[in-house]
């Protein structure tokens, strides 16, 4: 089977493109390789992908309405993992229109290429940012998801609200993923766990939104790759969406067990041997307190959740972050 994967110099991409290649899958490896952060990370990832057979790579802006046609057009690919996006909240604040193009005109593309050329099943990236202001814990897919508080969840959820409708509309089978807070090696380096690391190494402070009063639900990559290979052949079927009668789910893709943070920051600066300079500040606009991800449902559809411990996950972040930066 040949599959397309987006986003596959990114670092789920990346790390789910690998997962495939090595248990013998076609991969049809799609990025448009722009500037949001480091493209020397992006390249050294492909540079891995490179030297697995079944790998074909296409540089490509999925925003681009044409080319996105034509490489559909040119595979009919069974099975789509959609994982690129333009990331970051913060991000958000000031560049609104990288979310529109990528995240919405790039989705369209998808879905209108999964539409016209007979895919098979879409798995796409949401996030758990789209449950915003709920404070009600943990968070259920089933949750309010209409209150965002950054135009990145808002296009999250766009994104789960266009899939149905053409789940609903044309029968496309689509599985949305909410992803909470994934780390791992080969790392985004604008993550807050890739910007303490790289600061407690120079001896420079670290950022503490909210004076470190914040919890999240750390997802170790692995376990992510690991769910979504499961959910490959876990077609949705008609009725089986939470609402109406469309062959789409959703799932939270998460650890289900919060962190505090000051607590990530110990056990960081136990793996560094160095003691982290701590800048408290307040909470930063589109940010939330606390996250914590119920993940019952996909224990009970596919018989795994993530569960690697933080401090297992961190051990081996960091380990590649000495390696990777010689540090």
């Amino acid at each position: 089977m040949t599959m397309l994967i987006t986003g596959a110099a990114g670092f789920i991409g990346f790390h789910v493109a690998r997962e495939m290649l090595r248990a013998g899958q076609r991969v049809i490896a799609v990025d448009s390789l722009n500037d949001y952060y480091d493209p020397a990370l992006k390249q050294a990832r492909l540079a891995q992908l490179r030297d697995l057979p079944g790998f074909e790579f296409v540089q490509l802006d999925l925003a681009d309405r044409d080319a996105t046609a034509a490489l559909f057009a040119k595979h009919r690919f069974p099975v789509v993992i959609h994982l690129a996006a333009q990331a970051g909240v913060r991000y958000s604040l000031k560049h609104p229109h990288a979310y529109i193009d990528a995240n919405l005109q790039g989705f369209a593309n998808i879905l209108e290429g999964c539409r016209q050329h007979g895919c098979g099943h879409l798995i796409y990236a949401s996030s758990s940012s789209v449950y915003g202001a709920n404070t009600k814990l943990p968070f259920l897919v089933s949750d309010r998801t209409d209150q965002p508080v950054s135009l990145y969840a808002a296009t999250k959820k766009a994104n789960e609200v266009m899939a149905y409708s053409y789940s609903h509309l044309y029968r496309l089978p689509t599985t949305g993923l909410r992803f909470f807070t994934i780390y791992g090696p080969w790392y985004r380096p604008d993550m807050a766990l890739f910007l303490f690391t790289k600061a407690i190494v120079a001896g420079e402070p670290i950022k503490l939104f909210n004076h470190g009063r914040m919890r999240r639900d750390f997802t170790y990559v692995d376990d992510v790759t690991r769910v979504i290979a499961r959910l490959i052949d876990h077609v949705p079927q008609a009725g089986e969406a939470l609402f109406g009668s469309a062959p789409a789910r959703i799932y939270n893709v998460g650890n289900h067990h919060p962190e505090e943070l000051m607590d990530v920051v110990t056990l960081l600066e136990r793996e560094l041997q160095r003691t982290a300079v701590k800048e408290m500040l307040p909470m930063q606009p589109g940010d939330v307190p606390e996250t914590f991800a119920d993940v019952d449902d996909l224990i009970r559809d596919v018989g795994f959740s993530p569960s690697t411990p933080i401090a297992d996950g961190l051990r081996e972040f960091v380990a590649w972050y000495r390696y990777h930066y010689q540090v």
